[in-house]
């Protein structure tokens, strides 16, 4: 490969190190904060910076500097099953996790040991999805399954309609971009969140340099690159790969992302103090992880990226695979966090920072059924608790001092002895 693409690689993984590390910009801590803490803050950044990629994106490949159609993303046939599956196993993975293929380079570099397990497993489960044993199932459900449209992007399906195709592209990318910033910045918290704005912002002009760098400095008719931008399923396949066997392999765009998103997180975190060795904190964490980082490897594999190699640089071209994959993975990902009670060791992790240890905590089962189960301690003992019932499905985690309080009466809202306005006790 051309050095210029390699070098740019390199430079754009290391900025997304450091934006990275200093924001924790990532898909699944972005829709958990969403999700449990109603905290939207992140999810509005990761919209800034699809807007962002979406016009860039559209921009250059408008003005002729790359042809997004020679990439991955714009195919002329696809498989929308094999996608939507592979988006959902990644979801999945990631809140089994706790993060992203991203995350866990970043949290690397800072000195998270979890995440150099998660990484090689990662690895190993995408080579054996594309190349080895999974291979076979995966290229036989794809034949199966696969199409070949007439279009395969929102604004080729505006112009099979029989709008102008420079005009349907223009107007596709303004209501999708529109709307995202409208959503992100719609928000009054987050219009303070200037840190958060401005990570989101410098994540999608680093989508678009990508472009640039494969499809406009790495343009060679004699040496030609692969036509791509930010990804990490296959470029830490490859990087793992190229660890163990770099004299029969040559640098890749991909690769020089991989390591310089892990230098970039690193420095970053020397610098400000925030490197720390951490490890697994028991067996069933570690295997939790496993898992998680297996389902990543495999779904990332069948869906063509990640939640940022689909879910910003392939929606970015405006692919409709690229939706489905995206949809796949923010289904996978919500499914799994509301879900958690079989991930309460980490909810407990998350929390006891903020609530302390003695916090008390109720964790409720099918309530008001014949077979109510509610389980009651502090955040320090409710997870071992809830491993002893041996509870596995859907029950609610309730958080916080009121529940140990016990001196209050109950309410009388709906005992037959109160006296209200629209039932008086008299029955007039």
């Amino acid at each position: 490969m051309p050095a210029i693409p390699v070098s740019a690689g390199f430079a754009i993984g290391l900025a997304f190190g450091v934006v990275g590390l200093l924001s924790g910009f990532c898909l699944m801590s972005s829709l958990r904060d969403w999700l449990r803490a109603d905290d939207g803050r992140k999810l509005r950044s990761y919209a800034v910076a699809l807007a962002v990629a979406i016009l860039g994106t559209q921009f250059v490949a408008g003005a002729g500097l790359v042809d997004i159609a020679k990439s991955l993303y714009l195919q002329p046939s696809f498989s929308a099953p094999l996608i939507f599956i592979g988006g959902l196993l990644f979801g999945l993975g990631m809140v089994l996790s706790n993060g992203c293929a991203s995350r866990a380079l970043v949290l690397l570099g800072k000195g998270n040991l979890r995440s150099l397990v998660v990484i090689a497993v990662i690895g190993i489960a995408a080579q054996m999805t594309l190349k080895g044993l999974i291979a076979p199932a995966r290229l036989a459900f794809m034949q199966a399954t696969q199409i070949a449209p007439e279009a395969v992007s929102a604004p080729a399906l505006l112009a099979g309609a029989g709008l102008d195709e420079t005009f349907a592209r223009i107007a596709v990318t303004l209501i999708v971009s529109g709307a995202l910033l409208f959503f992100a910045f719609s928000d009054r918290q987050f219009r303070r969140a200037y840190g958060q704005a401005a990570a989101g912002l410098a994540v999608g002009l680093l989508v678009v340099a990508g472009w640039l760098a494969t499809g406009w400095l790495g343009a060679d008719d004699f040496n030609p690159v692969a036509v791509t931008s930010l990804t990490f399923i296959s470029p830490i396949a490859d990087s793992v790969q190229y660890v163990m066997l770099s004299t029969g392999m040559a640098l890749s765009f991909g690769i020089a992302v991989v390591a310089g998103v892990l230098v970039g997180s690193l420095v970053t975190a020397l610098a400000t103090g925030r490197f720390k060795l951490e490890g697994y904190t028991s067996p069933t964490h570690m295997a939790r992880s496993i898992s998680g980082a297996a389902l990543m490897g495999i779904g990332g594999a069948m869906a063509y990226g990640c939640s940022i190699g689909q879910g910003l640089t392939g929606l970015s071209t405006l692919a409709l695979p690229s939706f489905i994959a995206a949809a796949g993975i923010l289904t996978g990902a919500t499914l799994a966090i509301h879900l958690s009670i079989h991930v309460v060791a980490q909810v407990v992790a998350e929390l006891t920072p903020f609530y302390g240890e003695d916090c008390p905590v109720a964790v409720v089962f099918r309530a008001t059924w014949p077979d109510e189960t509610v389980l009651q301690g502090r955040l320090a003992d409710i997870a071992e608790k809830v491993r002893a019932s041996e509870l596995e499905r859907t029950a609610l985690i309730l958080v916080g001092p009121a529940l140990g309080s016990a001196d209050f009466s109950e309410s009388a809202l709906y005992s037959i002895d109160y006296d209200r306005r629209f039932r008086p006790r008299d029955g007039a």
